[in-house]
């Protein structure tokens, strides 16, 4: 079981500044933005349907932030073996291969630290400012007994599970592939800085402006890449900030503490065969710190970091830096 690389299909972004026939619909949904790009103005509307109906069961299926989600009745269960939903086995199993492949350093059951540490709501309505917490270290993934066969779960008691991440970039995956296999045409989903495309490219590629915040440009234009099939995803800890006790935290977790991630990345974006192996990757190198660079080049994966002061380093053959035409989105 491997991340699989996608070395030839990311490139310096082409000097164009436009593609003729493409169309682009952006929405909130799940706690962040999804952006939505065609290839055919025509398919559209019924790619947006698509693409909103997928965010909203996943929504209804893995969102710790709601009270009737099967993730949280999965919990309410904790002790005794559940057979789950197919969605539901297939993001459980996503994670928890995330955390073999990563050796835990990306971690489903990190839920509990974060709770710890105050983010135990949608963010939109996490108070911004409190008392002082304890950081607590995830229980660990291997403690989750997983059956994908019967799609059954034990889950054990006082654990709480934060699958967000992949399950994320697996609705990128799932959503683009489909839109592509029902309306024939080339799409591009983007979740909140987990991209996937599927489907004919545009003549010039899918242009994608990476930065540190996926609803707003960087001033001085940003960083343009392009990719003709396969993923990007972008991690980062410049957004979902907040302070207890005066400390500033992120909603990156070192699942070995439970604190928030301080390798010295502001951002790290990533190229992968699947959204679902770009985010593992992109998040999996914000809690390495140091050993991010050589742990990627090993894997033979394409990738942009940022330090906390602004300074890029690209490896395994991430393109350098090249400004971004006008009307790229963000990633």
């Amino acid at each position: 079981m491997t991340i699989t690389a996608h070395r030839t299909d990311v490139t310096g972004a082409p000097e164009a500044s436009g593609e003729t026939g493409v169309i682009e619909v952006r929405f909130s949904a799940i706690g962040t933005t999804a952006a939505l790009v065609v290839t055919d103005p025509a398919a559209a509307s019924a790619a947006e349907a698509m693409l909103r109906a997928d965010l909203a069961e996943l929504d209804r299926v893995c969102s710790r932030f709601r009270a009737d989600s099967e993730i949280r009745e999965l919990e309410r269960t904790a002790g005794s073996p559940v057979t789950v939903s197919p969605l539901l086995a297939e993001i459980v199993d996503t994670a928890l291969r995330a955390a073999q492949l990563t050796d835990g350093i990306v971690d489903p059951t990190v839920g509990t630290a974060m709770a710890a540490l105050g983010y135990d709501r949608d963010f939109a309505a996490l108070n911004v400012d409190g008392p002082p917490v304890v950081a607590v270290p995830a229980p660990g993934w291997w403690r989750i007994s997983w059956d994908p066969r019967s799609r059954e779960i034990l889950l054990p008691h006082r654990i709480s599970l934060d699958v967000g991440a992949t399950a994320k970039a697996l609705a990128a995956d799932r959503a683009a592939a489909r839109i592509a296999a029902k309306l024939r045409c080339g799409v591009l989903v983007n979740l909140g800085g987990d991209l996937a495309v599927a489907g004919p490219p545009p003549a010039r590629g899918w242009r994608v402006l990476i930065g540190d915040d996926h609803t707003h440009p960087d001033p001085d234009g940003g960083h343009g890449v392009a990719i003709a099939s396969g993923a990007l995803a972008t991690s980062g800890t410049a957004r979902r900030q907040w302070r207890r006790g005066g400390d500033l935290m992120h909603h990156i977790l070192d699942p070995r503490t439970g604190a928030p991630a301080a390798g010295g990345w502001r951002t790290v974006s990533v190229a992968a065969a699947s959204c679902v192996d770009a985010n593992t990757a992109s998040t999996a190198s914000i809690v390495l710190g140091a050993a991010a660079p050589g742990w990627l080049t090993a894997r033979g994966l394409p990738a942009r970091l940022v330090t906390d002061a602004g300074d890029v380093h690209t490896v395994a053959g991430w393109p350098a830096t090249a400004p971004a035409p006008a009307g790229m989105g963000v990633l």
